[in-house]
Parts: C-alpha cells; sequence; structure tokens
C-alpha cells in the first residue's frame, strides 16, 4: 500500500477493499464479519466482512462480527504494513481481541498474502 502513513483510515478501507476482491481466491470460502475499533486520530469503527468470494468494508457496525480487534490507528497501520502481526501486537497489549483469537490470526495470515 503506497503511502500508507499519508493516507485517511477511509482511504486506507477503500484500497484495502481494491486489492483483496482483485484476488478473492485466497478467501473465497470465508464467510465472517471482522471488526476493527480504531482509538486515535482518524479512528472509528470499521467492518470487514468476507461472504461469497468478496470483500466488503463497512463503515460502521452493521453485521454481528464473529471476531472484534481493537487498537490505535497508528498501530493499524503498521499491521497493515506487516511490521507487527497480531501476535505480537496482542502479547505488546497494542492489539485487544474479543471473539475468536484464532480467526485473528486467520486474518493476520490472510492479509500477509496481500501486498496493502
Amino acid at each position: 500500500m503506497s503511502k500508507l502513513n499519508e493516507k485517511t483510515v477511509k482511504e486506507i478501507w477503500e484500497e484495502v477493499e481494491i486489492v483483496l476482491n482483485a484476488n478473492p481466491v485466497p478467501f473465497q470460502d470465508m464467510n465472517i464479519v471482522y471488526q476493527f475499533e480504531l482509538s486515535g486520530d482518524d479512528g472509528g469503527t470499521y467492518q470487514l466482512a468476507f461472504s461469497g468470494g468478496s470483500a466488503k468494508v463497512l463503515y460502521e457496525a452493521v453485521e454481528e462480527p464473529q471476531c472484534t480487534l481493537k487498537m490505535k490507528v497508528s498501530d493499524f497501520r503498521k499491521f497493515l504494513q506487516g511490521s507487527i502481526n497480531s501476535t505480537t501486537a496482542f502479547m505488546m497489549g497494542k492489539l485487544k481481541i474479543e471473539g475468536s483469537i484464532g480467526q485473528a490470526l486467520k486474518l493476520d495470515k490472510l492479509l500477509g498474502q496481500f501486498e496493502l
């Protein structure tokens, strides 16, 4: 993802959706909603829903999430850049997870397959 630190969180999510849907093979069988509760400047609640071989970003809490990830916007950017993974962030207290930790790890592995 080019110039990630210069983009708003909304712009980042728009790009995430485009990049994921350009190659849906890794998540074609997934049916899950992830919720991101991002704190700090430009923070908010976002959802990433996988269903029917597509990824959709929701800009508010619309669906019931199976996994909620809570972190600062700055850590979210690092997470997408791959400079911090979910396990490290969780152990350092930079990421709080509600719901399935296994699904959070699955998302980390999935996003690692894309150049975000």
